[in-house]
């Protein structure tokens, strides 16, 4: 029963954590078209450096759940030991640092933005915006396939 509990604790956080993934590029992408208007993308910065914050926080909850599902069995025995037969979940965790990667990459142009500096142009962050969604495919259907 406990590791049901961890199990959807663990989902609960990385779907928040995705919608931040999600959300913040497209934050990107107005701060980009607010060129000349410097209250508009002062509150997007504003909003995308709470949101970045926040994020951070949802994936280290999310990472310390899924590490007590990882290591889990060597700590209680109510707990199944479920990376030995799970060769797959290594393919899903490198997607992972890849997600993670790409949101601290939008978190340092945020970041180069608010202290004036230049952002892509907005179509450009429009195709970097499809990113989470190239990454987050894969991981389903590694999760749910079970491949190998």
């Amino acid at each position: 029963m406990l590791y049901i509990w961890i199990k959807l604790f663990h989902l609960l956080f990385v779907m928040a954590w995705m919608a931040a993934v999600f959300y913040l590029p497209r934050i990107l992408v107005n701060v980009a078209e607010a060129t000349g208007q410097a209250e508009v993308q002062a509150r997007l910065l504003l909003m995308g450096h709470r949101l970045y914050r926040f994020g951070h926080h949802l994936f280290g909850i999310a990472f310390l759940l899924g590490l007590a599902l990882y290591l889990g069995h060597y700590a209680s025995d109510a707990m199944p030991d479920v990376v030995g037969p799970m060769k797959w979940i290594h393919a899903k965790l490198a997607l992972v640092v890849l997600m993670m990667a790409f949101y601290v990459a939008c978190g340092r142009a945020l970041r180069r933005a608010g202290r004036g500096g230049t952002l892509p142009s907005s179509t450009t962050l429009r195709w970097l915006n499809e990113i989470p969604l190239l990454l987050l495919v894969p991981i389903l259907w590694l999760v749910l396939a079970k491949p190998f």
